[in-house]
């Protein structure tokens, strides 16, 4: 899990560079304006046409037959799980997973499933992996229902799913009765690093999302994409954990404009990233995981600096980072330009040596 960012120090200087994650991001101006001029109505009537153009346009992207607005993407993995399972069930997951890590112990509180969390490098199994956790079924055991993953891999460092070991593992969850699911946080992350489509990277999984307020930059909302029947049923649990959200096409209207300007944009991301793991790579003591996206962990152990004191420093400096499981990790995004990469890494090495 992220930690909460410490406050600055008295009298430093606002953050100019802001790393600590994609969330970071701020409405551009034409989004803005988008989301100003959006056609709405009461979305709980089904009368806003802005979300109905959001919902239409995801099913297609993602080749669904149908999908739900909703406020974030935790929403989505709690109602997908929900909706995909009864309570004592299993579902399998990445030890490092979203839903195990970072959604408040919600799926022990509201859904009642158990997950089984499996091992791997870079927050991936593999199908050897996935296979080890088949339960011998009987009434000792939970029923296992679902087999989720996470696109791209968020602990695992950014890490992309090979398209290849997705379908593998998909024909084993089809061999056992299971249904799949996709948390696509930052889906659009790893098409644009692959360059696969998300209706193809996404084929074999019943239901998957996406989540508009990372890397594509709008203030609100994710999309939960299915079956028809999925998302009626998820409509059901929706409004059981608070309903609709009336004129939500303001809302929409961002996540549109963000996939009208801000899919193709995310390569400048990824390069920063490079950029930015290639000159942490170069101060002594500083052990940096190539990235595959817009996420750059590195290890300061080395360096005989803890981890907390860099992120404090680095604070005064103007530079803002985040922590996971003893890991700096640095996350481009599109209010970080090229240009703050070398102030970035200068920084760094600076509080370092402080």
């Amino acid at each position: 899990m992220v930690h909460a960012p410490p406050r600055a120090p008295a009298g430093a200087p606002p953050v100019r560079i802001n790393l600590y994650s994609d969330t970071q991001t701020r409405p551009t101006p034409a989004m803005k304006a988008a989301m100003m001029e959006a056609a709405v109505g009461d979305e709980q009537h089904g009368d806003d046409p802005t979300v109905h153009e959001l919902c239409d346009r995801m099913a297609a992207l993602m080749g669904k037959e149908a999908a739900v607005f909703l406020p974030s993407g935790t929403m989505c993995n709690v109602i997908a799980i929900l909706t995909h399972c009864g309570k004592g069930d299993e579902v399998l997951a990445h030890e490092t997973s979203h839903i195990l890590h970072s959604e408040g112990g919600t799926h022990a509180a509201l859904t009642g499933v158990q997950i089984m969390p499996l091992r791997g490098p870079r927050g991936m199994f593999s199908v050897d992996e996935l296979r080890a956790g088949i339960r011998q079924r009987s009434r000792y055991a939970p029923p296992q229902r679902l087999l989720e993953v996470e696109q791209t891999a968020n602990i695992g460092g950014g890490a992309v799913w090979p398209l290849a070991t997705l379908n593998e593992l998909v024909a084993v969850a089809r061999e056992q009765g299971w249904a799949t699911h996709m948390d696509g946080a930052r889906l659009m992350n790893a098409c644009v690093a692959s360059a696969i489509g998300p209706a193809e990277m996404t084929a074999g999984f019943d239901s998957v999302w996406l989540d508009f307020t990372k890397g594509l930059g709008a203030p609100l909302g994710a999309v939960l994409c299915g079956s028809a029947e999925f998302i009626g049923q998820a409509w059901r649990w929706k409004q059981r954990l608070g309903g609709s959200m009336r004129q939500a096409g303001i809302c929409a209207a961002a996540c549109l404009y963000s996939l009208d300007h801000h899919v193709e944009r995310l390569a400048e991301d990824h390069a920063n990233a490079r950029a930015l793991a290639r000159g942490l790579a170069q101060i002594e003591g500083v052990v940096v995981e190539e990235p595959d996206t817009n996420l750059v962990f590195f290890d300061i152990a080395g360096t005989g600096v803890a981890a907390e004191a860099l992120q404090s420093r680095l604070l005064e400096r103007g530079v803002a980072v985040s922590l996971l499981g003893g890991r700096v990790r640095a996350c481009t995004h599109l209010d970080v330009t090229a240009a703050m990469i070398p102030e970035a890494v200068a920084a760094v090495r600076e509080a370092l040596a402080a």
